[in-house]
């Protein structure tokens, strides 16, 4: 599905090539197909239209699931060499953290994925959800409507999951609650016997679940096979349709998400996107998702930037003066700062499908 690593091209003079950096391999490959096609829907639909400052845009496909001093490597390298105009991409905070230094002041770099917040570097943009803006209304409504009050939070063992532990204690007090046990284990965990015994003795009747991708559907499944969906509900800001599916029905009951776009979300921008996608790479496709659908807003946000500085440079972020917006699926959006403005939602699975009881 996607080209071999790139090389400088002769015939690029007036192309614009972005490196598109997506996880290919490891626990978050399991995204990697929905954020390729959601990108190629956006760069086709960019190019009909008479591409980004007339140039035609064409991706390169990296695999950022890769170690993060290895993904940083091969896409710096590709900047070093000119082969690529600008990166955008859903990857790990690991591997942003790894690469942002090294290339966010040469080229524009926009950062699709859902982290923990505080991102400032110079030329880096930002188009996900924040833990500010998700986690604390989702934990205040969810507590409101389940009476969760003990937390345990469960999360894969590197910088987005451990920072965002940090940021939930604070809000769990503000929901006249607290985390009881927090624990993390490995990426690719097979096993997760020991964390929910762990979570069993805390006494927690809410599992904040910051596990990332085949992780997340490994311990839906433990969880829902040792009863524990019974006694705990679980809130993940990482939870898509893929990993719906991937989990299955019998393993969602208790599942709430939370996140700034869902399939199920019924507004005109997102039911016109759903049937682009669905027209362009048919029935069998993976679904976009909150996390493949959000390379479809890397790209939009791209051109925004390109248009509003009529050049594809390392752009500054807007002043108070400045406005930035494009509109997307997820509806009419503007840049503050170097982070996009959004619509959030909270939804509670519902077998294999996402039903959003509310706007955050």
């Amino acid at each position: 599905m996607h080209p071999p690593t790139a090389r400088p091209r002769s015939d690029r003079r007036d192309a614009l090539l972005v490196a598109l950096v997506i996880p290919l391999c490891g626990p978050a490959g399991i995204f990697g197909p929905s954020c390729e096609l959601s990108a190629q829907l956006a760069v086709e639909e960019l190019n009909a239209a008479g591409g980004v400052l007339d140039r035609e845009v064409r991706l390169v496909v990296v695999d950022g699931g890769a170690e993060p001093c290895r993904v940083a490597d091969e896409v710096a390298g590709l900047v070093e060499l000119g082969a690529v105009d600008a990166v955008v991409g859903w990857h790990t905070s690991a591997v942003r953290q790894a690469l942002a230094p090294r290339i966010a002041h040469r080229v524009p770099y926009i950062y699709t994925a859902q982290y923990e917040g505080g991102e400032e570097t110079p030329g880096l943009f930002l188009t996900g959800e924040t833990d500010i803006q998700q986690l604390a209304p989702a934990m205040r409504l969810l507590a409101e409507a389940t009476g969760a009050r003990r937390w345990c939070t469960v999360g894969s063992d590197y910088v987005w999951p451990r920072v965002t532990a940090r940021t939930a204690r604070r809000f769990a007090q503000d929901c006249r609650g607290r985390v009881v046990d927090e624990l993390f284990v490995p990426l690719n965990t097979e096993e997760f016997g020991p964390a929910l015994r762990r979570i069993e003795a805390s006494g927690a009747n809410a599992v904040l679940m910051l596990l990332l991708g085949d992780d997340a559907v490994r311990f839906n499944r433990a969880f829902t096979a040792a009863g524990l969906h019974q006694r705990c509900v679980r809130l993940s800001s990482h939870m898509d349709e893929n990993l719906l599916l991937a989990t299955g029905a019998e393993a969602t009951e208790g599942l709430w998400a939370t996140a700034g776009y869902f399939d199920s979300l019924m507004t005109s921008e997102s039911l016109s996107f759903t049937d682009r996608y669905m027209r362009r790479f048919g029935p069998a496709a993976p679904l976009a998702g909150s996390l493949g659908e959000s390379c479809f807003e890397g790209i939009l946000l791209l051109e925004a930037l390109a248009a509003h500085h009529r050049s594809v440079t390392a752009p500054t972020p807007p002043g108070p003066e400045d406005t930035i917006a494009y509109e997307g699926p997820r509806g009419a959006l503007r840049l503050r700062g170097n982070h996009l403005e959004q619509r959030l939602y909270l939804a509670r699975a519902d077998d294999l499908d996402f039903d959003i009881v509310a706007q955050l």
